[in-house]
């Protein structure tokens, strides 16, 4: 009997030593921070250079980033990609072109940090009078939502670099993909109203436009009635 207690205090003893040691588990890294090309900048040169933060990371692992340079807020057109260690990059873009960009952390250990938010910015072009609206940005209804009413308000924003351009908007809208029926042409404001048919998918997209003949057709969005 004496032997069996004495056997089970070891074991015990041995099983708390075994699971009093360091318990901590990685956990994937913070998502940096971007610092330049600020968001809605004018770059002067089309050579531009990229910088954003180096959060701390908890484990001290060590961080590399991926940089993803596209023509879309979707990230669709990615024109460029490209890694590394330190807290910058200078890459070379085409000029008078509008781009997106983002970053992503991923330690040693292989964990990755989610997508840091979206900058977008212009490159100017040689004798470049006027740029052309950035793509229109989705407000509502969200992407793929399902909707229990019978009208929506189709909402989205737009800037231009051109401060002083005065934008409009054509609204295309219907269950065709992509949509062809233009429902509102030449409108000052950034939201429309549309009926809705139940059991539907429609799709619908903006044409933003300034007035000095620029104009930006904007991605299809999309979303379901019951």
């Amino acid at each position: 009997m004496k032997n069996f207690i004495y056997y089970t205090l070891i074991s015990f003893l041995f099983i708390s030593c075994s699971s009093g040691g360091d318990d901590s588990t990685d956990t994937a890294p913070i998502a940096p921070t971007l610092i330049a090309p600020a968001n809605n900048i004018l770059c002067i040169d089309n050579s531009v250079s990229f910088q954003w933060n180096i959060p701390v990371d908890a484990n001290k692992n060590t961080t590399s980033y991926q940089i993803q340079i596209a023509k879309d807020s979707q990230f669709s057109q990615i024109v460029k990609s490209a890694e590394g260690t330190s807290n910058s990059q200078t890459i070379a873009l085409e000029k008078n072109t509008a781009y997106y960009w983002r970053i992503k952390a991923t330690d040693n250990q292989s964990l990755l940090s989610e997508y840091s938010t979206t900058f977008k910015f212009y490159t100017a072009g040689e004798a470049v009078i006027n740029h052309l609206p950035f793509l229109p940005e989705l407000v509502q209804p969200t992407i793929n939502s399902v909707l229990n009413t019978t009208t929506a308000k189709l909402s989205w924003t737009a800037i231009d670099v051109d401060k002083t351009d005065i934008l409009t908007y054509d609204v295309y809208f219907g269950t065709a993909n992509p949509p062809t029926s233009k429902i509102s042409e030449n409108i000052a404001v950034t939201s429309v109203d549309v009926t809705l048919n139940p059991s539907k998918e429609y799709f619908w997209k903006v044409v933003v436009k300034d007035n000095k003949g620029g104009e930006t057709m904007g991605q299809t969005w999309k979303f379901k009635t019951n």
